[in-house]
């Protein structure tokens, strides 16, 4: 059984910086990518940043220039550094990855932008 912790949402103040984790444990056998999505109130959930196992990174246009995705594979953890937020940024964040047999998906972790 796998599972994904993540932490360090919060509420931040517009301008601000917030830092998400996500440890993956559990039978791994191989992750290919990393990836962060995110949710608002009455939205379709979106994909943010990936990350895949080399260091390949791409991202949301949204995000671009402000949030930063990386990875520790020895940890089996990914970062999403999240610089210049924005009200709009407000959303619970999910992580996931995928593995050779399947996505996981974590529980999600809330973050609140207030202006």
């Amino acid at each position: 059984q796998v599972q994904l912790v993540e932490s360090g949402g919060g509420l931040v103040q517009a301008g601000g910086s917030l830092r998400l984790s996500c440890a993956a444990s559990g039978s791994i056998f191989s992750i290919n990518t990393m990836d962060w999505y995110r949710q608002a109130p009455g939205q379709q959930r979106e994909l943010v940043a990936v990350i895949g196992r080399g260091g390949t990174t791409n991202y949301a246009d949204s995000v671009k220039g402000r949030f930063t995705i990386s990875r520790d594979n020895a940890k089996n953890t990914v970062y999403l550094q999240m610089n210049s937020l924005k009200p709009e940024d407000t959303a619970v964040y999910y992580c996931s990855i995928m593995t050779t047999l399947r996505r996981y998906w974590g529980q999600g972790t809330q973050v609140t932008v207030s202006s």
